[in-house]
């Protein structure tokens, strides 16, 4: 197949075509299937992506990545394409990307959200947060302005209206640039500000911005910290209650080899971890200082910084959100889960130092001159439209203009796209390779007495991070230890051991400490278990180890006398 053009945003049948044509090329790397439906009915398509010719991917510790759970954040999708692509090309040529698919497995969802993502991408764009199902009333509101593209441009900016009373006026250097009124200011040139859109009967004087019937969030919409409407708009009436999150669930529920998590969103520049409603404190310390560790990993490779959703990224100093994907994927399945907000108008302008959230709500002017001349250097004025005059059908004389959100905020510009992602593989792979791994270190049989043996399998964790992956895995009693099983030949009888036995976590090397006078030698990251076998017929015995998160071995001796 052609290279795949990575300054484009894919719609949905085009997205799907490339992912069908990329596994029909590298079968023995990918597999296509549907993990369920939207809310439209659209196919949500997941790729796993492994070398099958080393063994299945439900046997290997996998990582999951996905992109594209908010509707208009399409430039997920196209990050989870981009590692998928990544995969399959630099196989066999790149040690990192070849060990990761030999050992590894991969669960890729670009897109989750497909039936938003439509209204995104469409010529002429809707824009909601997430699904196009109506929540939590099916009905269109009767009066209020409605956001849309009203002149049929493809894009939804801001109007501005000329009114004695309206809260921002013209900067004095640029016009363009529509700054806030002083408090005691009079005299001047006055505008209100509104989103593009139409209004709905209109009394002439009152207006009210009314927000999208559709109006879920997915990202609040999974189990830990669930909160009713009243609590928290948008996270459906119970839940998983919506097919796009449950299909997410249902498989990794099925797919207890996950040991963790990478989700696209957009935007800020930066790489987030859980909680999002409680204190560091609430971790066990060895899962803090472990996802510090891989975080300051993810800066390093990405140049994101990595940031608490609690500390450092709340929209409200008094509010939490709660019900987010990364978080349940944490604390109820008890892996390291990451959420990337891909892109960064601020760090493209050359901003330094500010607060993420805060920045909205204040800023220095300068921020702003900084970023139309960023428009008008990096984007050649494409991000930034100039004002112009529009015949409002209700309001008569308007203007439109401002920030392209959707184009220039939103998500990267064309141009800028595949260098925005190109920076995500190689942390995901090395996130993937820190992954604990099952491996086989003795596999022996011993003649014992006449027709008696006694055989040895002894396993080890090869793996950074322990068997278990967390703490709270541990606490939540997600997480079995390593399963070793015996399979006898014909006519043999077991005198000592068990056919299956469940046996001990083994640690990694993740905890362990920078200074070490030895006294933390211990072997916690191996096991041995024997059995003692009547064979009067010889034959082969078969020995399996396995964990649910780091893999399968397996064995196999033959009784000589």
């Amino acid at each position: 197949m052609p290279p795949i053009a990575f300054d484009k945003y894919y719609r949905y049948d085009d997205l799907a075509r490339l992912l069908k044509t990329l596994v029909e090329e590298y079968p023995n790397l990918l597999r296509l299937e549907s993990i369920g439906r939207s809310h439209e009915g659209r196919d949500v398509w997941l790729v796993t992506a492994t070398n099958f010719a080393t063994g299945p991917d439900t046997e290997k510790p996998a990582l999951w990545v996905d992109g594209n759970l908010h509707a208009s954040e399409v430039a997920g999708s196209m990050a989870a394409l981009y590692f998928i692509n990544t995969l399959v090309t630099r196989y066999g040529q790149e040690a990192a990307t070849t060990t990761a698919l030999d050992t590894r497995a991969f669960y890729i969802v670009p897109r989750v959200s497909p039936d938003g993502a439509e209204w995104a991408l469409a010529d002429k764009p809707r824009i909601v947060r997430s699904s196009t199902r109506p929540y939590p009333y099916n009905e269109e509101a009767l009066d209020g302005l409605l956001q849309e593209d009203i002149d049929g441009d493809g894009r939804i900016l801001t109007m501005r209206i000329l009114d004695p009373n309206g809260a921002w006026k013209a900067h004095s250097a640029d016009p363009r640039l529509m700054i806030r009124r002083d408090p005691v200011d009079s005299g001047a040139t006055y505008y209100r500000l509104l989103p593009e859109g139409l209004l709905r009967n209109f009394d002439g004087v009152t207006i009210q911005v009314r927000g999208a019937k559709e109006g879920l969030d997915l990202n609040r919409n999974f189990p830990v910290g669930w909160r009713q409407e009243n609590e928290q708009p948008g996270a459906g009436p119970y839940p998983v209650s919506e097919p796009e999150a449950h299909n997410i669930v249902d498989f990794i529920v099925r797919h207890p080899n996950l040991t963790g998590v990478v989700t696209f969103h957009t935007y800020s520049g930066v790489l987030l971890r859980p909680y999002d409603d409680r204190s560091d404190d609430e971790f066990p310390p060895e899962d803090l200082w472990t996802y510090k560790k891989i975080g300051d990993q993810g800066t390093r490779m990405t140049g994101y910084p990595n940031l608490s959703c609690y500390h450092d990224f709340r929209y409200h100093p008094k509010q939490v959100t709660t019900g987010a994907f990364d978080t349940w994927m944490y604390d109820h399945i008890g892996v390291f889960s990451w959420t990337v907000e891909l892109w960064s108008p601020m760090h493209q302008a050359g901003l330094k130092d500010y607060k993420y959230i805060d920045w909205f709500r204040e800023h220095p002017l300068e921020d702003d001159l900084k970023l139309l001349q960023w428009n008008d250097e990096k984007l050649g004025g494409k991000g930034y439209v100039n004002w112009y005059a529009f015949d409002h059908p209700q309001l008569g004389k308007v203007e439109l203009g401002g920030w392209d959100s959707l184009k220039a905020w939103g998500n990267p510009p064309v141009e800028f796209l595949e260098k925005e992602i190109q920076a995500f593989p190689d942390w995901i792979i090395w996130h993937t390779l820190i992954s604990p791994r099952l491996s086989l270190r003795e596999a022996s049989v011993k003649a014992i007495d006449q027709d008696v043996y006694r055989l040895r399998l002894v396993v080890e964790n090869t793996g950074w991070l322990p068997s278990y992956v967390t703490r709270k895995a541990v606490e939540k009693k997600v997480s079995r230890g390593v399963i070793c099983e015996i399979e006898l030949p014909e006519g043999a009888t077991l005198q000592s051991g068990k056919l299956r036995e469940e046996l001990a976590q083994l640690e990694g090397r993740a905890y362990k400490a920078a200074y070490n006078e030895g006294w933390e030698g211990s072997s916690d990251d191996r096991l041995k278990v024997e059995w003692v076998i009547h064979a009067p017929k010889g034959g082969k015995v078969k020995l399996a180890a396995r964990h649910e998160r780091a893999g399968v071995v397996r064995a196999e001796v033959e009784l000589k006398p």
